[in-house]
């Protein structure tokens, strides 16, 4: 099981269970070979806890929940105290000519806050800090998939380039068939040059293929914010499926999921911010109390005073129902957040399941028909009975085929990760991160 490592800028930054549990059901998206990995090779494991640990998007949440907890402490203080010194009737005229006649005042004010102020401050910070996490989980949500899904993707393209291996090394054994026939004249010239062609376009189509998978291993390999790649195979089984929960079930745990949650977590900060606007609506009594000197006499003076302004309700309405307005807003973006989401999640579910039904029947009848067809064909041809043009016609079919196989296979697994994205679920029950890699037949 991976672990993120906790944080420790501040008494709510520790990461929540939730975060432990993503990491599990995205390590558990299919199963991934670490038992008997090499060095070198790559599991969905190590590509999250890596990216968790790494992933600059993520790390820069900590940042942004330690300046809201400076924000609270800010949003905690008591009205600061103010020290004045005024100096009246001095550097005047006839009697008043320098500071004989001079009045001086010492004096300290603050402000009584009414209304909750102070409580109602702290409570929207801290409504802030709580939506602040509640979009920490959706993005680790959003990374995570990432993660999957680009590791599905190179995990894909390393069957595909698997598979141009082996139409380079079947296209070497057609031109070495051609031309043993050739030599005992019983296939024409043509042949060979037509063989030598289509070997030169099998090794053109590896390169190509191993050029990309290079690319895709460094897009991975940029999600933990590194600018090299230090793995060369990606370790997976491609075409194992687990069954799912039926679509209502997995569009409930969608709708309870971080993504959604968030929408909770801002409806809570707008009414911590209505809050805050109808707190202003009450006046604050400012007060003053000081010492008065008047040179003049050389006598001494209490002064003190209090002031609060009028019609402050009155005046901060416009605040309240622009508050009003921003809390209701959120619950018709929540429901169109939910349709969106029940599209995308039936989308994924049933394209996921046609994909699975898509593998079962290439894996079951289809190739198995045409790899028979394909040594069937090869026999016939080194006999006389087949042309050239129908060895190479089943040799492509069957390559078509493997291909079909392995698109198919990483589409149900592409949108099985998105599942478990939109869910924060995993598909997977009861799997280990240890279990072995299965070698495929096909």
């Amino acid at each position: 099981m991976l672990f993120c490592k906790p944080m420790s800028t501040g008494r709510r930054l520790q990461p929540r269970q939730t975060y432990i549990h993503l990491l599990c059901l995205f390590a558990l998206a299919f199963n991934v070979a670490v038992a008997h990995a090499e060095e070198t090779s790559l599991t969905l494991a190590n590509a999250v806890s890596r990216t968790m640990a790494q992933n600059p998007s993520l790390r820069v949440f900590d940042l942004r929940l330690q300046g809201l907890e400076g924000s609270r402490l800010t949003a905690n203080q008591a009205p600061a105290y103010e020290a004045g010194l005024e100096v009246e009737n001095a550097l005047g005229s006839g009697t008043l000519q320098g500071v004989d006649g001079a009045e001086y005042t010492l004096s300290l004010s603050s402000v009584i806050e009414l209304g909750g102020k102070r409580r109602a401050r702290t409570g929207a910070v801290s409504s802030r800090y709580d939506l602040m996490e509640a979009e920490r989980e959706a993005e680790t949500l959003d990374v995570l998939g990432q993660v999957t899904q680009r590791y599905v993707a190179t995990l894909a393209l390393q069957e595909k380039l698997d598979l141009a291996t082996q139409s380079v090394e079947l296209s070497e054994a057609i031109l070495n068939t051609v031309t043993r026939r050739t030599k005992q004249g019983a296939a024409p010239e043509a042949e060979v040059l037509r063989a030598k062609a289509a070997l030169a376009q099998s090794r053109i189509a590896h390169s190509a293929l191993q050029t990309e998978y290079e690319k895709r291993k460094m897009a991975l390999a940029s999600l933990w914010g590194e600018t090299r790649v230090d793995f060369q195979r990606l370790q997976g089984d491609l075409f194992r499926f687990e069954s799912s929960e039926r679509f209502e079930v997995l569009y409930q745990q969608a709708s309870e999921s971080p993504v959604i949650r968030v929408y909770a977590s801002e409806r809570r900060m707008r009414d911590a911010e209505i809050r805050l606007a109808r707190s202003q609506s009450e006046s604050d009594i400012r007060w003053q109390i000081g010492a008065r000197r008047l040179e003049t006499t050389g006598d001494t003076a209490l002064v003190a005073g209090i002031s609060m302004p009028l019609f402050a309700g009155r005046r901060n309405r416009g605040e309240v129902q622009a508050a009003r307005a921003a809390r209701d807003e959120v619950q018709y973006r929540q429901e169109e957040a939910l349709l969106q989401l029940h599209a995308l999640l039936f989308e994924a579910y049933h394209t996921r399941q046609q994909n699975i039904d898509a593998v079962e029947q290439l894996r079951s009848t289809v190739l198995p028909d045409l790899t028979k067809a394909l040594d069937l064909t090869r026999q016939a041809y080194e006999r006389g009975r087949y042309s050239y043009v129908e060895w190479t016609a089943a040799q492509r079919e069957l390559l078509s085929a493997r291909e079909a196989l392995v698109e198919a296979a990483a589409t149900a697994l592409l949108n099985q990760a998105l599942i478990e994205q939109l869910t924060a679920q995993s598909m997977t029950q009861g799997q280990t991160a240890s279990a072995l890699n299965q070698t495929q037949d096909y």
